[in-house]
């Protein structure tokens, strides 16, 4: 994953990385809003979902200490980082402000 990974967010498209765990209520309630987001910019952007006890040494790389943490990269550069559930109108602000 870790080399699949490091190509995926050298994308010029914005891509958000969901840190989450299933076990996790609030990355349940997030998964429903990043849908959403997904649909309503399509192309605009990359949603990659990746459960932190299946992927521990890169979770450890990225330093998520919670889940669900959200990364915003583009260009292999981190744009935002964000703990919790994100409402999805500033989902959909940061990450058009970013498409650009």
């Amino acid at each position: 994953m870790k080399s699949n990974f490091h190509s995926i967010i050298q994308s010029d498209t914005p891509v958000l990385i969901d840190f989450h765990a299933t076990w996790c209520g609030p990355c349940h309630t997030l998964a429903p809003i990043l849908k959403e987001v997904k649909d309503e910019l399509g192309s605009q952007v990359k949603i990659i979902k990746i459960d932190v006890d299946k992927n521990q040494v890169l979770a450890q790389n990225y330093k998520v200490l919670g889940v669900p943490t959200l990364i915003l990269f583009k260009n292999g550069k981190q744009l935002w980082r964000q703990s919790g559930v994100v409402p999805k109108h500033e989902l959909l602000s940061l990450i058009k402000s970013h498409a650009a």
